[in-house]
């Protein structure tokens, strides 16, 4: 199944409470349950500004309609290529 990274534009991500973003948390999981298994949610990296989300998902559509259904902006979707790390450059 593919995988995406999603950007998120929020002002002040950086700045939420760890309640905010539990309740945040909760309503992605929320929509997600209602989906059904073929999205999943792998985890997110919040900065000052945006947020980074990595999703399992058969399509970008999918990704669109579970940003839509709770409510958060979805401002790129990029489909994950490969995936690198330092054991790349081992022979």
């Amino acid at each position: 199944m593919p995988k995406f990274v999603i950007e998120r534009e929020i002002p002040g991500a950086g700045k939420l409470t760890p309640d905010a973003l539990r309740a945040i948390s909760q309503t992605s999981c929320g929509v997600l349950n209602k989906m059904g298994p073929h999205i999943q949610w792998l985890h997110s990296y919040v900065t000052d500004d945006k947020v980074y989300c990595v999703y399992i998902a058969p399509d970008e559509e999918t990704i669109r309609e579970h940003a839509s259904l709770g409510g958060f902006p979805a401002n790129r979707i990029s489909a994950v290529r490969t995936v690198i790390d330092p054991t790349t450059a081992e022979a």
